[in-house]
């Protein structure tokens, strides 16, 4: 008899969502593990933005993974997953593969590792995320020659920082060091304005 798989389910809302909406996601993705004959061994929760991947119970899913405590990662979009652009995500799914864990969206059999268009997700989101890190890698290119035409490169200019910018650098995939390198500025000014971004307040319809 074949055994059982061991599925872990991660469910992630907004923080201005209700806890009806995390009943919601739970119950369609057990129904979906019990129809397939999977066993649900853990099941995380976040209530937080999926744009960083701070959060507490993805850290803990992803520990888990390490240790191969389940075999399967369900949720209920690749969104619940993480908004942090292709090339992030693209990396969590890698990671998972790497520990021998399978990655399955419930409401998109097209994002699924399981079966014989896993390894074609795969290659097309590693190709999307070449693109995306090849565009903004010229962009940065871009900014510095239009600075060095201007006179602006070898000065120190004043670090006010465009938090939207950040943001966008940041959910791009790019390092610390680019991220730096695009703004201006050291890593380590970097790592300290996204602290301080964690902490300002986000609109309720961005998330």
């Amino acid at each position: 008899m074949k055994t059982a798989q061991r599925v872990a389910l991660y469910a992630r809302i907004s923080k201005d969502k209700s806890n009806q909406d995390t009943l919601n996601q739970l119950a369609q993705l057990r129904q979906f593990c019990a129809a397939n004959n999977w066993s649900i061994v853990q099941e995380f929760v976040d209530r937080v933005s999926g744009k960083r991947s701070d959060r507490e119970q993805f850290q803990a899913m992803f520990a888990a993974a390490s240790r191969r405590e389940f075999d399967y990662l369900v949720t209920w979009a690749l969104d619940r997953l993480s908004r942090e652009g292709v090339a992030r995500t693209f990396e969590h799914i890698k990671q998972l593969r790497g520990y021998g864990v399978e990655y399955v969206s419930f409401t998109e059999a097209h994002f699924r590792t399981t079966g014989p268009a896993g390894e074609l997700m795969l290659a097309v989101a590693a190709w999307i995320a070449e693109q995306e890190h090849r565009r903004i890698s010229e962009r940065v290119r871009a900014g510095l020659d239009k600075a060095r035409k201007q006179g602006r490169i070898g000065g120190r200019r004043p670090l006010v920082l465009d938090y939207d910018r950040l943001a966008e650098l940041d959910e791009s995939g790019l390092t610390m060091r680019e991220i730096a390198q695009e703004l201006g500025c050291s890593p380590a000014f970097v790592c300290r304005a996204l602290k301080a971004r964690q902490r300002l307040p986000t609109p309720a319809f961005g998330d």
